[in-house]
């Protein structure tokens, strides 16, 4: 059974029911629907359909109700209209309704997040409004019928179903993750800040140890006044000293034999964390220990989660010591070892790394295969970094230095792998759609972009374009099939952990479970079975790639790796 919940006007809500007992109630008020829903839940176990579970869950959530299952039409939607090529279009429920009645789609009313940490979402599940003689209701219930059509159609009819429903599910995860906090101890948080930067300041000055820095890096470069937040002061500065550099990055800076390098890669890594995670953000964003972000499911082009504020999946790793499970429970801490490598040897069936894959370090082991005759104590260290650049190289398309030479010799040794990456960086270049292995699409180029390689342009321009092109193409096939694996791993999550445990954080290929100490075996039994079960669903049963999800159940963040 579907039930579809729609609101219908100023705090109220409509819920209808597909299917055998089908029922209509409308004009509830949210606590009404709560105390419905936990009843329909238990006695129906229905399948929920709602217009997007970022807006609408919540409501449930807040009166403490949680759905196994749902069907995010904003989501869904946005899976379907990049399948079609149609990735600008808007995914809100107005405009989906507009599509599946053949009526002119609303003005566009999406706007950018500014606050987003990550490339934000490419739709905006708002609509624009409704036909007045249309209640949301009905919209959900033509859109809803639509979708099922449109799937069903395609030729990965299976696969997309299944896409479908884990983006869901990931969506619920996402809310419930929010709702939950992660576990973060603010005093812990504010020490390490005091230890790292000196005492607590206003706000728009440095700390002592910023300034103390600061003082050093100019008193370095000749003592003459430096801006050292600007980039541009930063490299006059060097001028002045006969350095000629590009930049003022991180990696620029390290080859440099300088004295004011090292307070100057110091300065900007304190400057960071002040304010990036400094006292501000701790008052803003824990409270209670804990921190409650907003996580944007598919909020990436290849379906990696981004987050709304508060820099979620960026936490420093000195920060980590904040997160600490309560008094009697363990995080249970879990991360997929090279899962981009992983899926790479899934999706292109290329046994010999299949077999590769077979090792927890995957790199080690690629080393030994693609440099047997040097494969030693001594130089296993060089070798594993020069397979992690051929493997990088082969997943992003890099070419400089000796990363050519090194791709050569990975195709060599595995042609399958490398060609599968290749041939979609080709489709790129002729400007056509790649796909996840669940069917997450690619967007089309821009007409600029097909105006410049069209054969009239530049040459040298066009080329440049297509190959940029063909560099994200070859890596979206890889990235997007492991936001497929991840997706279909929080959905079988939410199913087989105990009650009392919860998953408190997700990024990209890592997840954090809180649970009571007693249940930490069960939950990590759980994880392991999930892990399994994923691969058989999204590679087939007989996948021959191994993906190894150790877990450890820790009191602190920190102490998981």
């Amino acid at each position: 059974m579907e039930l579809i919940v729609a609101r219908s006007g100023e705090q109220r809500w409509a819920v209808r029911a597909i299917g055998s007992a089908g029922f209509t109630e409308t004009g509830l008020t949210a606590t009404e629907l709560a105390g419905k829903a936990a009843r329909w839940e238990s006695e129906l176990g229905p399948r929920w359909v709602l217009s997007s579970v970022e807006q609408d869950y919540p409501v449930l959530l807040d009166a403490g109700v949680r759905i196994g299952r749902c069907h995010d039409l904003s989501l869904v939607e946005g899976l379907l209209l990049a399948h079609e090529g149609l990735h600008d279009q808007s995914r809100g429920l107005a405009a989906a309704h507009a599509r599946a009645t053949g009526l002119e789609p609303p003005p566009e009313t999406r706007q950018a997040h500014p606050d987003a940490d990550e490339q934000p979402t490419l739709f905006d599940p708002r609509g624009s409004g409704l036909p007045g003689d249309v209640s949301a209701l009905d919209a959900a219930t033509i859109v809803l019928a639509g979708q099922h059509a449109r799937v069903e159609a395609l030729a990965s009819a299976a696969r997309m179903r299944l896409l479908v429903a884990a983006e869901s599910a990931s969506a619920l995860a996402a809310a419930e993750m929010s709702a939950d906090g992660l576990p973060w101890r603010a005093d812990v948080h504010d020490r390490l800040l005091t230890e790292l930067l000196g005492s607590r300041v206003a706000s728009g000055s440095r700390p002592a140890k910023l300034v103390q820095l600061a003082a050093r890096v100019q008193q370095a470069l000749g003592g003459k006044p430096l801006n050292i937040d600007h980039p541009g002061s930063v490299v006059r500065a060097f001028g002045r000293e006969g350095i000629a550099i590009p930049s003022a990055r991180a990696h620029v800076l390290r080859t440099l034999d300088h004295p004011a390098v090292a307070p100057l890669l110091e300065y900007k890594e304190l400057a960071r964390l002040h304010s990036a995670h400094g006292w501000t953000w701790l008052d803003h964003w824990v409270h209670g220990n804990r921190f409650r972000p907003v996580f944007v499911v598919g909020g990436v082009v290849s379906g990696r989660w981004a987050s709304r504020g508060g820099a979620a999946l960026q936490i420093p790793r000195v920060l980590r010591a904040c997160v600490r499970a309560d008094p009697g429970w363990k995080l249970v801490c879990a991360d997929a070892a090279q899962l981009e490598p992983r899926v790479l040897a899934a999706l292109s069936g290329d046994r010999k790394l299949a077999g590769v894959a077979a090792a927890t370090d995957l790199y080690s082991s690629l080393a030994e295969a693609m440099f047997p005759a040097t494969a030693s104590a001594d130089g296993g260290n060089d070798d594993r970094a020069r397979a992690k650049i051929a493997m990088l190289s082969a997943m992003y398309g890099g070419t400089a230095g000796e990363a050519a030479s090194l791709l050569a010799l990975l195709r060599q040794r595995f042609p399958a792998a490398v060609s599968y990456v290749e041939n979609a960086a080709v489709a790129g270049e002729r400007g056509e759609l790649v796909r996840s292995r669940l069917g997450r699409t690619s967007p089309p180029p821009s007409s600029a972009w097909r105006a410049l390689t069209g054969g009239t342009g530049d040459e040298d321009k066009a080329r440049r374009a297509a190959r940029e092109w063909g560099r994200f193409t070859r890596n979206f096939v890889v990235q997007a099939s492991a936001a497929d694996w991840t997706a279909v791993l929080l959905a079988l999550l939410r199913q087989r952990l105990p009650r009392e445990a919860h998953l408190v954080f997700f990024q990209h290929d890592e997840v954090l479970i809180h649970t009571p100490a007693a249940l930490a075996d069960d939950v990590t039994a759980c994880l392991d079975a999930a892990v399994a079960e994923t691969t058989a669903l999204v590679f087939g049963p007989a996948c021959p790639v191994r993906f190894p999800m150790p877990a450890a159940a820790v009191d602190c963040y920190a102490d998981a790796k």
